[in-house]
């Protein structure tokens, strides 16, 4: 994926009202950008962070201590996991 300060080459058009528009404006100016400047960077910035925490798990305490529980000291594997581990033994090898 090209990176978002990549050549400008796509348009992107919002319609806002005029109440929103000023508050943007009003932003914008406060931080010493243009008011597409401003736009185009809070919607980048809103648009990695939602991104990001949708890649999030989110775990309780006690879902977090049943994981961890789970990795320090897993289950003895069950007889159906044992022929599964054979089974993907045998295809592995037969492809090598």
């Amino acid at each position: 994926m090209a990176s978002p300060e990549g050549k400008k080459s796509e348009r992107l058009e919002v319609r806002v009202s005029g109440d929103g528009k000023a508050l943007i404006a009003q932003a914008a100016q406060l931080e010493g950008r243009t008011v597409s400047d401003f736009v185009v960077a809070s919607a980048l910035e809103a648009a990695s962070r939602t991104i990001q925490e949708h890649g999030l798990l989110y775990l309780s305490q006690q879902d977090q201590q049943i994981f961890v529980e789970a990795i320090l000291n897993p289950p003895e594997p069950n007889d159906e996991l044992r022929q599964a581990a054979k089974e993907y033994q045998r295809s592995v090898n037969s492809v090598s």
